[in-house]
């Protein structure tokens, strides 16, 4: 834990540090910051960060870009190939 800690930019150890203190529930910030060495306010800025981007984030409705993923019939060579030898 604290090794991925220690390689995320400034923005990132906060949220890090917010989303472990959030998983553990009650005491959890407090313990976070004995854990990860940082201040208990520190993790409290990153908790309002994260509730503030989830108000902020509006899932699409598309898993894919459009255009992506598997290609229609015939579109595939092995396909063809394949299907000419049955012909």
């Amino acid at each position: 834990m604290q090794l991925h800690y220690s390689r995320l930019s400034e923005k990132g150890r906060r949220q890090y540090a917010a989303l472990e203190s959030l998983k553990l529930g009650r005491g959890g910030t407090t313990y976070i910051s004995k854990v990860l060495r940082v201040d208990r306010k520190t993790i409290l800025q990153g908790i309002k960060e994260l509730k503030e981007e989830l108000l902020v984030f509006t899932p699409s409705d598309r898993q894919r870009k459009i255009g992506g993923g598997r290609k229609k019939n015939g579109s595939n060579s092995a396909d063809k190939k394949a299907a000419d030898r049955i012909n």
